[in-house]
């Protein structure tokens, strides 16, 4: 529980959100003794803090049993953090500095019952064909198809896939189900020339506190601009602010 002390934070607001972070985790009510034995707090002060979070409706203790569970303010907060804006609203922000800093076109789109589908646009500062506009579908080859593939239910997706599946041979399609395994791993993919011949994607999937899929972002242009791994410079930039993006609603990513 002990951790080095950081410069310009509050030392006792880290100890309280330890706490709830503890209570969290155990998805069960809490003894007084059990908390007390995982901060290793001094009783006195852990009295202290637990009082306060219940006054304050971020913890409910239990008169019976005297365990505490999260509060209704708590509970509050989390629900008014997931629904305050629309996804699309959200990651608009993250989109435009994407397109600024690759100088390529930015798509966002969404699963739909007939595949993926591009719902935001921000176009590249140079007339480009990118053979996609708001409302194209796009294919499960493409990099943001890709994505779905592999961070959506199989369930789902499984007809979509199969479909395309029959247009490609055996090895193809051997090849491709390797690819999805690392897609799922890297958080990232790269598709050449999947619509138009000479323009090319690299796709990252955005993803909330529960791993689940809520689009897929993806970087447009001509072939010679864009990625082919995830060590490229061009790259790195994408990661990083695909990380900032599936952040924002809440996903942690392996230290």
């Amino acid at each position: 529980m002990e951790k080095p002390k950081k410069s310009n934070t509050i030392q006792s607001l880290e100890v309280g959100m330890g706490i709830l972070d503890f209570i969290t985790q155990q998805k069960k009510p809490c003894k007084f003794m059990e908390i007390q034995e995982y901060t290793q707090i001094t009783k006195s002060n852990l009295y202290k803090y637990l009082n306060t979070f219940t006054q304050l409706g971020i913890l409910y203790r239990d008169k019976d049993s005297g365990a505490y569970v999260l509060g209704s303010k708590l509970i509050e907060y989390g629900m008014t953090a997931v629904d305050q804006e629309n996804v699309v609203d959200r990651i608009a922000p993250f989109l435009e500095v994407l397109n600024k800093k690759t100088e390529n076109t930015v798509l966002f789109s969404i699963w739909t019952q007939n595949g993926p589908m591009v719902i935001k646009m921000f176009n590249a500062s140079q007339g480009l064909n990118i053979g996609a506009q708001i409302g194209t579908l796009l294919p499960p080859f493409s990099a943001a198809g890709k994505i779905f593939i592999a961070f959506m239910d199989r369930n789902i997706t499984q007809a979509w896939k199969t479909a395309a599946s029959e247009k490609v041979t055996s090895n193809q399609l051997q090849s491709f189900e390797e690819e999805i395994e690392q897609i799922q791993e890297k958080e990232i993919s790269f598709a050449s020339e999947p619509l138009v011949p000479s323009v090319s994607s690299v796709s990252f999937p955005v993803l909330n506190y529960r791993k689940n899929l809520l689009g897929a972002v993806a970087v447009v242009g001509f072939s010679e601009h864009i990625p082919k791994s995830e060590t490229e410079e061009m790259s790195e930039i994408i990661i990083d602010i695909s990380r900032d993006i599936s952040k924002s609603f809440g996903y942690n990513y392996p230290q």
